[in-house]
């Protein structure tokens, strides 16, 4: 066996174990085996090819070239790119953008770029959702789910398959408890009118409330060009709360709704819904590249009622550990003066 991988080692050929799994270095292609074994890298390459040694090998296998990848680089989002997020804040909190608000004195407590206008991804669906409901559309009405509600711009996948008949408090439930983007659309494609004038009906209701930094342009929030600030967005909470059928379906944790033969779970989007050191009243969350993570909270903290707003939040749990931090220093007896968060000069 030492005889067969000396050969193997003096051949001009690479020899690659099978089911070994390619690795990306900056300076080429590194082959790993994933078996068990113990095959080792012997040698790598920025002409991509790999010679390895597999002690227990019984054949050789020829190694084919393989084309070097090269991974895009992801994507900075809006407030990236605007240098949001060098800004300095106390906490120092992952997201570009923070806002809590103590709704029913008004007070700041911690802003952070907060009059900043950025994508707000299905942060949307909270507006969808109240224009929905202050229509008085028949929540027991079926609404079915068509190709029109296909995602073609993110390409998002759904479980809601064309043909999937719901009626519209389920599709509600499902566009504010998971996020759902086919329910969110129908909703806005089954309102009297049709899409243009319940997107035209969101915006009207935006102006009503004094939201002047914001734009819809469709009901899921999929569009980088649904775009808002959290000052406004805290307005959108406000507005929203005042509903119990969005309080309720926005911190349900798990409903069940028949898809053709089958019955199908569906689950929140936000932990902090089953955490049980939150008091949590109103939420939604919302992702897409361009807008980061975002979250906005209406919650029970430290004797207060509170409205936090958090956009652009980097990386995939930060918006909850910001949230948690801010819900510990107000625990600490700290917001008494308002924070306000600047750039570095």
């Amino acid at each position: 066996m030492q005889q067969r991988a000396k050969k193997c080692g003096k051949s001009t050929r690479a020899v690659l174990c099978a089911a070994s799994v390619l690795l990306f270095s900056a300076g080429g292609v590194q082959a790993r085996t994933a078996n068990a074994e113990g095959a080792k890298v012997v040698k790598t390459s920025t002409h991509h090819s790999v010679k390895v040694v597999t002690p227990r090998a019984s054949r050789s296998v020829r190694a084919s070239r393989v084309p070097l990848v090269q991974a895009e680089p992801a994507r900075p989002s809006f407030g990236e790119a605007y240098g949001l997020h060098r800004t300095d804040d106390p906490l120092d909190l992952k997201s570009s953008v923070a806002l809590v608000l103590d709704e029913d004195t008004n007070q700041v407590l911690l802003s952070k770029n907060s009059a900043a206008v950025l994508p707000i991804a299905s942060i949307t669906k909270l507006m969808t959702a109240l224009v929905v409901t202050e229509a008085k559309l028949p929540l027991e009405e079926v609404v079915t789910i068509t190709q029109d509600d296909v995602d073609t711009e993110k390409m998002s996948r759904s479980r809601l398959t064309v043909g999937t008949q719901l009626t519209r408090g389920e599709m509600l439930h499902l566009a504010l408890m998971s996020s759902e983007n086919r329910a969110a659309h129908a909703l806005g494609r089954t309102y009297p009118g049709g899409l243009d004038t319940f997107v035209a009906a969101m915006n009207r209701k935006a102006q009503v409330l004094g939201m002047h930094d914001t734009r819809y342009v469709e009901p899921t929030g999929l569009s980088s060009q649904n775009q808002s600030s959290a000052n406004d967005l805290s307005q959108l909470v406000k507005a929203a709360s005042t509903h119990q059928i969005i309080r309720d379906l926005s911190t349900s944790v798990e409903t069940q709704v028949a898809i053709g033969r089958r019955q199908v779970q569906f689950h929140t989007t936000n932990g902090l819904v089953r955490n049980p050191t939150w008091d949590i009243t109103l939420q939604k969350t919302g992702y897409i590249s361009e807008a980061g993570r975002c979250m906005v909270v209406q919650a029970q903290m430290a004797g207060r009622k509170l409205i936090m707003v958090l956009l652009d939040s980097a990386g995939k749990y930060s918006r909850i550990g910001d949230a948690e931090r801010i819900r510990k220093w107000l625990a600490q007896g700290h917001g008494g003066d308002a924070v306000q968060a600047k750039l570095p000069s």
